[in-house]
């Protein structure tokens, strides 16, 4: 569902796509910012997100500083992007929150480990796009 000047709107109402709405101006464009495959396991990170979703934007930037978790970098950096592009769109980083964060997996990386007996075992390493999106209050 996207925002509109009065009330929300599902996407299957639209009469054009999302980025040709956004142009006209019949849906408000939220600022966000993203980081993708980056090497880190996305359930680690989905982790950490659960502490931040929905608080202030400078409320879940002091969690994340007080955290000894390794996802807290990525995710204090892309925060730190996301309020850098609100105020480019003249916005108060004081009336922000976190609207919408989301980890999805990305592409694996696929190794293989001797084993015993002349077998290999698959190693998996994953990654992770992160998007944060951040709304007034």
């Amino acid at each position: 569902m996207y925002y509109l000047g009065v009330g929300l709107i599902r996407p299957n109402n639209l009469r054009c796509s999302y980025r040709a709405a956004v142009s006209c101006g019949l849906i408000k464009m939220l600022v966000k910012a993203e980081a993708k495959f980056l090497r880190i396991s996305p359930t680690k990170v989905r982790q950490v997100m659960d502490l931040i979703r929905r608080k202030d934007a400078l409320e879940a930037e002091a969690i994340l500083n007080s955290l000894n978790k390794r996802p807290k970098e990525y995710l204090v950096k892309i925060l730190k992007q996301a309020i850098a592009n609100a105020k480019v769109k003249g916005f108060n980083a004081q009336q922000l929150y976190i609207s919408k964060i989301v980890c999805e997996n990305g592409p694996m990386w696929k190794r293989f480990k001797a084993a015993a007996f002349g077998r290999a075992s698959p190693i998996v390493r994953r990654t992770a796009h992160i998007r944060i999106e951040l709304d007034l209050k």
